[in-house]
């Protein structure tokens, strides 16, 4: 067995272009959002994909405005790695949304941006309420692949070079303290869908969709279950459970095994 996860099959980075169909299918659906379970008003900090920016969370920040939230964009310009710039000022926008709500945030993060969503929990969990992550290569460590390696690997000289190094899968490191979701497709055709996966406990799960990763932060899917997580009262939080007519739209969950990563 190979000790790298690899980039997936070029046959599902072909199908991204299904992402197109999913933003239509979410805007068609809008009717309906009145079905979604209301929020409680507190405050939703949403981080963009790599080489994205607010315009790709714009669509699911609306919704979350829609359903009683109130939504932040990073304001950061496009998501270009770990750079200076980027780590100072998504840490600058936690600290300034939990002063100012006075209360812990939720933080939804789509590929790249949800690598960034945990390691702000994990830095200063008493600011986070949750994490979600949406098709994150949680798992990726530097001798890994996706299908934004190329790019990314282009970019490395903008990065901070005093961040630590990812060598260590995140299986293998202490859990979040605070509940964390992890979602996925099988059909993602940027990241491995094993690379999302999470050790499932009492405080983190994985939700399994069908999907492409480019279209997650519009999937009919993805927005029904972060409108379920995101509605949970502080302190109560529970595994998914999909609602019973729409069961079909979640295959069976994946569970982590280390031992077979990658």
């Amino acid at each position: 067995m190979s000790d790298t996860i690899e980039a997936p099959h070029s046959w599902l980075a072909a199908l991204e272009v299904r992402a197109v169909g999913e933003l239509a299918l979410l805007e068609l659906a809008r009717p309906l959002r009145g079905l979604l379970p209301r929020g409680d008003g507190h405050h939703v900090v949403v981080l963009p994909g790599f080489t994205a920016d607010d315009r790709s969370t714009r669509p699911l920040r609306r919704l979350l405005d829609d359903l009683g939230y109130r939504s932040h964009g990073w304001g950061l310009g496009e998501n270009l790695g770990p750079t200076p710039h980027v780590l100072r000022g998504v840490r600058r926008l936690v600290d300034r949304t939990h002063e100012t709500s006075g209360a812990p945030v939720s933080i939804i993060g789509w590929s790249l941006g949800g690598i960034f969503a945990r390691e702000l929990a994990r830095a200063s969990p008493e600011m986070v309420r949750q994490v979600i992550t949406l098709g994150s290569p949680i798992q990726m460590v530097e001798t890994d692949r996706s299908s934004a390696s190329a790019r990314y690997h282009a970019l490395r000289h903008l990065h901070d070079s005093s961040r630590p190094r990812r060598l260590v899968r995140a299986a293998f490191l202490p859990p979040l303290e605070v509940p964390s979701t992890s979602v996925y497709s099988r059909t993602d055709g940027v990241v491995r869908w094993q690379a999302s996966l999470i050790r499932r406990s009492e405080r983190s799960e994985n939700i399994r969709v069908v999907g492409s990763h480019c279209g997650l932060g519009f999937n009919l899917s993805v927005v029904v279950a972060i409108a379920d997580r995101l509605a949970q009262p502080l302190g109560s939080w529970k595994p998914f459970t999909a609602p019973f007519l729409l069961r079909a739209w979640y295959p069976p969950v994946d569970d982590l095994d280390p031992s077979r990563l990658p």
